[in-house]
């Protein structure tokens, strides 16, 4: 049985198998391609055809502009359908233009293809979530600043392969993680400003032979200019969000490491600290339990936004040059890798400013060995060479029985030890952070407003 679509008559099983789940996943590609629809059209306008004819007038353009911003309400309310013979959220709009504005509908899709508008589409909606991702970033990099700060003088043994090794403190512990999140931010930087051009413009990746105005629809957009080749523009969808998956990675590669700190270090043999109520959960027949779960699936989660990360890169790793529908395939994880990546940073905060430090408990875990390194490098400072200054001590680790966890740290004030740590600098670097991605959301929002006449 064959069904008559936009894009020509299709059997309707092979109708469903290539639809995918693009319907449900368009949903969140609405506003992106309304944003560049309307862009589109604000060029098409712009146009000077020979005998200086236009494709669109001016009046024109703002007429289907205003039919966009009313579509793009309908999907802030939940009422903006996608159906199956629709197929996406490009043909679905151009559907819903028709039927409002007739052969004026028809005219929107003039010198574009449905490949370059999901490039530019997915470009656009990766640069909001990007964004968002940055600012949740700084958010869990500033709780655990928060916490560091808070016990920078708390000692805390230090641990190499699990074992006790060396005195170092809380203040330490946390501020690492913090630095790793913002190393990360780098990452996820750099892949926000490969994926700022715009693809617009290069339609099936070859070009058109109308005079469009390619710089004029990036600038209106808001991206730092278009690609320039168009064959590039649209085959560099799927290694772009291999890209962005990767540096997500990253970040759940550091969360998760710390939620596996956070699950070893609560557990009744350390008793270093105690998670949050709210954020454990009991068991169906054990009354006594709260389970780390939290912690748990998101070293799960982690897994998945790395699996995520090499399913894009296996799905376009032997795909020939030009657009091959396998690219559709890779929406789905892109999709999940922000969703789960916010989703771990977002609770976060909240679990890490109810987390108890028990002083007492990490204290007692000091035991005459962990100093043994500190006592070496005094022995050393006396004039006595390294090795054999290692050799005496592991022969006398019963002398350092007296030894002290606070006046241990409080020896180590060289520069990021754990009384040496600066989180004035530290803090500087996560507000940067912050500072960068309200820049970007605002921008962004800002892009979508003026496009689309949105007050």
């Amino acid at each position: 049985m064959a069904r008559r679509t936009t894009v020509g008559v299709i059997d309707v099983d092979v109708l469903a198998y290539t639809a995918g789940e693009d319907r449900v996943l368009d949903q969140a590609l609405l506003e992106a391609d309304c944003m560049g629809s309307a862009a589109h059209v604000t060029m098409l306008s712009r146009m000077r055809l020979d005998g200086n004819r236009q494709l669109l007038t001016a009046e024109e353009a703002s007429q289907v502009v205003d039919e966009l911003r009313g579509l793009w309400q309908e999907g802030q309310e939940g009422r903006f359908e996608i159906t199956l013979d629709d197929q996406d959220v490009h043909l679905a709009i151009e559907r819903r233009l028709t039927e409002k504005l007739g052969a004026l509908g028809k005219r929107v899709h003039t010198c574009r293809s449905r490949n370059d508008q999901v490039a530019v589409d997915l470009r656009l909606w990766g640069r909001q979530k990007l964004a968002e991702t940055q600012a949740a970033l700084a958010a869990t990099a500033k709780a655990l600043l928060a916490l560091g700060k808070k016990y920078r003088r708390v000692p805390m043994v230090g641990r190499t392969h699990m074992q006790p090794a060396m005195p170092s403190s809380v203040g330490l512990w946390a501020s690492a993680w913090s630095e790793a999140l913002v190393d990360d931010a780098e990452l996820l930087e750099t892949a926000a400003r490969l994926n700022n051009r715009c693809p617009l413009g290069s339609a099936a990746s070859y070009g058109v032979p109308l005079p469009i105005d390619r710089e004029l629809t990036a600038k209106l957009l808001d991206f730092d200019g278009p690609v320039h080749n168009v064959l590039h523009a649209n085959q560099s969808r799927g290694q772009l969000e291999s890209i962005q998956l990767s540096a997500l990675a990253q970040v759940m590669l550091t969360l998760s490491r710390l939620a596996q700190d956070l699950i070893l270090l609560s557990m009744p043999e350390f008793g270093y600290f105690t998670l949050p109520v709210a954020f454990t959960t009991g068991s169906s027949i054990m009354p006594q339990k709260r389970n780390p779960d939290v912690c748990e699936l998101m070293r799960a989660k982690a897994a998945k936004v790395l699996a995520d990360a090499q399913l894009v890169a296996e799905i376009v790793r032997a795909a020939p040059s030009g657009y091959n529908r396998d690219l559709q395939e890779t929406k789905a994880p892109y999709m999940e890798g922000f969703a789960i990546t916010l989703a771990s940073l977002r609770i976060l905060p909240p679990m890490l400013a109810g987390l108890v430090v028990h002083e007492d408990k990490l204290r007692e875990a000091f035991s005459p060995a962990v100093y043994a390194t500190d006592r070496a490098l005094e022995l050393v400072a006396g004039g006595m060479p390294f090795r054999d200054a290692y050799d005496h001590v592991k022969a006398h680790l019963d002398e350092l029985a007296a030894r002290n966890p606070d006046e241990a740290i409080t020896l180590k004030s060289h520069l990021g030890a754990p009384m040496g740590l600066d989180f004035d600098l530290m803090a500087a670097h996560v507000k940067a952070v912050e500072s960068r991605a309200r820049t970007a959301l605002r921008r962004h929002i800002a892009c979508r407003n003026k496009l689309l006449k949105i007050k």
